[in-house]
């Protein structure tokens, strides 16, 4: 008799309505125990002749019956949330009220208040005590069903005792053809739909369908669920499918839910990346962009083959080691990170992926941490070593996180895009020895801010996009770092103004030699 619930209704349930609801499942065992009780009771009495007695029977029955009437009644508030297949739905409602009605009848006979209404009652009394107890056994089995999806008990029922109770044989396994070179694997079929298989069908299929939702075939997949879709094409970070994930484990919408096996960091980037694509359902790897933040969780998954995007080809970090090695601290050996400490980084949100296993170096990313603040950013000198790659972008940190980042002596990449820094921060970050990319789009950065970037004598690559940097300060930054790669910031007339230039000074400075 678990989980009675029935049809969601049209209007938004009060917080009261679900609160009481959410005690159903702990009612619902009282009338399971009195029954049986009762019935184990009377099989006794009526094969060993025992003497029990009739005033203990009655009052157990009477128990059951108040208990069955208040799980039907919580059972139908809970039902409020919504979100379960409709037909088993249904059956699983009336089965629950028939338990509460035979529940009552069969007190009322043998309490014999009923006996001095209809002579005979007494007829009536073994009859309506065993058809609550079939349809208690029935009742539970779709509560469970409800719960755990239709094939919960006989998910792992072995063959033999399949043929001997007629039961079907279990739905085939998801067959994925393995992944021997991952540029040429099937985004979602290989690579989407397993994480799918693994963590989200069992609650999300043709028999049960929380929210509605089902995640078991693409078409179902793009339909979404009774709230609308679960995902918008290009926006990872911002679609429902994602969104849950991250929750803390405790909340009450966070999926899986808790006690299931949760997402790992590299499922969740996946499953981020393959919306942010677009959500293809027929593309390979080679043909959707694979960005620096993917790179090693794809590279992971097998065939250690440079990874291509857009036919050209870029290393992994299975095989090859990290993209384009040019850096020495790319391929510097460092202890291994402390696992208590990227537990705190994974607790504050977090992703932290290896870009090397052999070098133990990692990339952090706040791409699912837009919370992330400068108090949280006291835990990254931590791990001042092995952080080589840094992505803050999209977050609330400010120039105070900067005096910590300016402690991460073996950083390369630094993404601080759409950030709260300023000139104050980027003049912290002058002891990065190794820094060769920085991006710095949307950020209030000056010209000023730009010379403090001439400390960074690796320097190769800054994004400069909507900012509050000059023509002259750019044309002043590239006199100082003439191979240093501005991408944005000026105008394209101006850029290219810049360039010839620059080019020219080159040449010139050739010629002397």
């Amino acid at each position: 008799m678990n989980n009675l619930i029935l049809v969601q209704s049209t209007s938004q349930p009060s917080d009261w309505i679900l609160f009481w609801g959410h005690f159903h499942p702990l009612i619902v065992h009282l009338p399971i125990g009195f029954l049986l009780i009762a019935g184990l009771l009377e099989l006794d009495r009526l094969t060993r002749r025992n003497s029990v007695s009739p005033h203990t029977i009655t009052l157990i029955l009477f128990w059951s019956a108040v208990s069955a009437t208040m799980a039907c009644v919580l059972g139908y508030m809970l039902s409020q949330g919504g979100g379960y297949e409709t037909d088993t739905l249904s059956s699983h409602q009336w089965q629950g009220i028939g338990v509460a009605v035979f529940a009552w009848l069969a007190w009322a006979v043998k309490s014999e208040n009923l006996g001095r209404i209809i002579p005979f009652s007494q007829l009536m009394y073994l009859p309506a005590l065993g058809i609550a107890l079939i349809l208690l056994l029935s009742t539970g089995h779709l509560g469970g069903n409800l719960t755990h999806g239709s094939d919960y008990l006989t998910q792992y029922m072995p063959g033999p005792i399949r043929t001997l109770t007629g039961v079907p044989d279990k739905l085939p396994e998801l067959k994925v053809e393995p992944i021997t070179d991952v540029n040429q694997a099937m985004v979602f079929q290989q690579i989407v739909n397993p994480i799918l298989h693994s963590r989200c069908v069992q609650c999300h299929n043709a028999s049960k369908s929380k929210a509605g939702l089902r995640l078991d075939t693409p078409d179902m997949i793009k339909k979404g669920s009774e709230d609308g879709p679960v995902f918008v094409a290009g926006k990872g970070t911002t679609s429902d499918l994602i969104k849950v994930c991250l929750l803390p484990e405790d909340d009450e919408h966070h999926m899986p839910p808790k006690g299931k096996t949760q997402l790992e960091e590299g499922q969740i980037a996946l499953l981020t990346w393959w919306i942010d694509q677009g959500a293809p359902f027929d593309k390979k790897v080679s043909e959707v962009k694979v960005n620096d933040a993917i790179r090693p969780v794809l590279a992971s998954l097998g065939g250690g083959g440079p990874l291509e995007t857009g036919g050209a080809k870029v290393a992994t970090g299975r095989n090859d080691g990290p993209p384009a090695p040019e850096s020495p601290v790319l391929t510097m050996k460092v202890a291994a990170a402390d696992p208590k400490v990227i537990g705190e980084l994974k607790k504050a949100g977090l992703l932290v992926l290896p870009l090397s296993k052999e070098q133990n170096q990692l990339e952090v990313s706040a791409v699912n941490a837009q919370t992330f603040n400068d108090t949280q950013a006291q835990l990254l000198p931590k791990l001042s070593n092995q952080i080589v790659w840094l992505k803050l972008g999209d977050t609330e940190i400010s120039d105070a996180t900067l005096a910590q980042v300016a402690r991460l002596k073996n950083l390369q990449k630094l993404h601080l895009e759409q950030t709260k820094v300023t000139d104050a921060g980027l003049k912290q970050l002058k002891g990065l020895d190794y820094l060769e990319y920085l991006n710095l789009y949307g950020t209030a950065v000056t010209d000023a801010g730009l010379a403090e970037l001439t400390n960074l004598k690796s320097l190769k690559t800054v994004y400069l996009w909507q900012t509050k940097v000059t023509e002259q300060g750019i044309a002043n930054l590239k006199k100082n770092m003439p191979t240093l790669d501005v991408i944005g910031g000026i105008s394209e007339k101006a850029a290219a103004e810049l360039a010839k230039a620059t080019s020219s000074e080159a040449k010139s400075g050739e010629a002397k030699k």
